[in-house]
């Protein structure tokens, strides 16, 4: 049997989202063919999602000042363990680790997954410098391969493929079980219920939803909100948002879930109103539970959902155009099936976890 060769799964972001739990979940998959080291940061949520067998190491990298001292201590590890690769996952983190490839002898290759748009050039001094010591971006989408192609000169520019985000296959609750799951977090039987998962700040897009219901005046149709506050009083805000235009009894904020799976499952429909969403792994987490999905026709969206086949599009910004696409829905139901077990078809053969981090793994392999 051949030793296996080490990398580090790396993000520094004090935040708990999509991006933040995919490290961690490609930090699990790729312990069979990897020794794996996960790095993240002494003020991170993330450590409650790792397992005891888990190799995880916290380093404080709060401020700019502390950064030199947190990349000495990453080359420290990098050496100590003779690591080969470092998959980092935060954009903000792309100097610190440079910084510590550059102060370890076993100089690692390094790897991000770029889960960003790019929007502007990066022929500067500091990204020129920062760039020729990265190996490869993996951009999660065609649209942010074509970004990072355009910005960054080509004689600076790593390796650029696309590998998409995936997510685990789930089995479906019972019948009975996701009858009172629906009961605990105040759905009725006569209701349409409308989902949305993710940070709750204005980005997200929630305002737009609480708007599209003012527009639909079929009263059964409820917006129930799962995510974290980002700034503190913004979830007040939307509240009286819904007030004013009438549909506060029709809103609801549920806090956040460690696993929102079940709420996929249990909701008519997940919407995603991001301006501008980079992937939108949110849908493909519906769609593999049989949810049918609604998202802003922008950004990585449109290379999910095909309109009025694996899901709908509306368009971006537009609370009147989402009120069209919740109505179309509502009042459709072969097409909300239809939709459902077409999306769910597509994430099965797209967008699965296993057949991502099997990808993710040979790029690995072939860079050391």
């Amino acid at each position: 049997m051949k030793n296996k060769k080490t990398i580090i799964e790396l993000c520094m972001s004090p935040d708990l989202g999509g991006l933040e739990l995919y490290m961690v979940r490609a930090a699990k998959a790729l312990k069979g063919e990897f020794d794996v080291i996960s790095i993240i940061g002494e003020d991170t949520k993330l450590k409650q999602y790792y397992d005891k067998d888990d190799i995880v190491k916290q380093i404080n990298k709060k401020s700019n000042i502390l950064v030199y001292s947190a990349a000495k201590k990453l080359a420290k590890i990098i050496d100590d363990n003779k690591v080969e690769v470092i998959h980092m996952h935060w954009t903000k983190d792309i100097a610190f680790v440079v910084l510590a490839k550059l102060l370890s002898k076993k100089k690692p290759k390094i790897v991000q997954t770029r889960n960003m748009t790019m929007t502007r050039f990066k022929d500067d001094f500091y990204h020129r410098f920062i760039y020729k010591h990265m190996d490869m971006i993996l951009a999660v989408t065609h649209q942010v391969k074509a970004q990072i192609e355009k910005f960054i000169p080509e004689d600076i520019r790593p390796k650029v493929e696309v590998l998409y985000m995936g997510s685990d296959r789930v089995e479906p609750m019972e019948d009975d079980k996701l009858e009172e799951f629906k009961g605990s977090i105040g759905f009725t039987q006569d209701a349409f219920n409308i989902g949305m998962v993710g940070r709750i700040n204005e980005a997200k897009g929630q305002h737009l939803l609480i708007k599209a219901l003012s527009h639909i005046k079929d009263k059964r149709v409820k917006a129930y909100f799962v995510g974290h506050e980002m700034k503190k009083g913004y979830i007040d805000e939307l509240k009286s948002l819904a007030t004013d235009l009438g549909v506060a009894d029709r809103v609801f904020f549920l806090g956040f879930m460690k696993n929102p799976h079940h709420f996929f499952q249990a909701c008519d429909v997940i919407v995603l109103a991001s301006k501008r969403e980079t992937f939108g792994l949110v849908l493909i987490e519906a769609m593999q539970v049989g949810t049918a999905v609604i998202g802003s026709n922008s950004g990585g969206v449109v290379e999910i959902i095909d309109d009025k086949k694996t899901g709908m599009l509306f368009e971006v910004g537009s609370d009147r155009s989402l009120a069209k696409g919740i109505e179309k829905l509502l009042n459709d139901r072969k097409l909300l099936e239809d939709i459902a077990k077409m999306g769910k078809l597509k994430a099965d053969e797209m967008f699965s976890n296993e057949l991502q981090f099997d990808k993710l793994g040979k790029i690995l392999e072939e860079l050391i």
